[in-house]
């Protein structure tokens, strides 16, 4: 299996994963001036296990880092929890 493709499909409010040209995964958020707030993430089972939703949350994180405008606001408990196993990401993060 080849690497995940992550995109921004600003229309839909969510971050998408691509792997062999098929939906893999998406992180839906909310946008507010100052916040990006995530909501749900979902991994389609057949594609587990292949690095879709740390793909998912680097890509977000990473853009919303390399933006400057937002920071990241975690409801959903996966990117919450990929927070914090990945400590460098906290400064991006909402109250940290």
């Amino acid at each position: 299996m080849s690497t995940p493709v992550v995109t921004d499909n600003v229309e839909l409010q969510r971050f998408e994963a691509h792997l062999d040209g098929k939906l893999a995964g998406f992180a839906e958020y909310q946008l507010t001036d100052a916040l990006v707030v995530f909501t749900h993430t979902e991994v389609d089972p057949s594609f587990e296990g292949n690095g879709v939703g740390s793909a998912l949350a680097r890509f977000a994180l990473d853009q919303i880092r390399d933006d400057g405008v937002r920071k990241a606001l975690p409801v959903c408990p996966f990117i919450k929890g990929w927070i914090q196993r990945h400590p460098e990401y906290l400064p991006v993060t909402y109250g940290a």
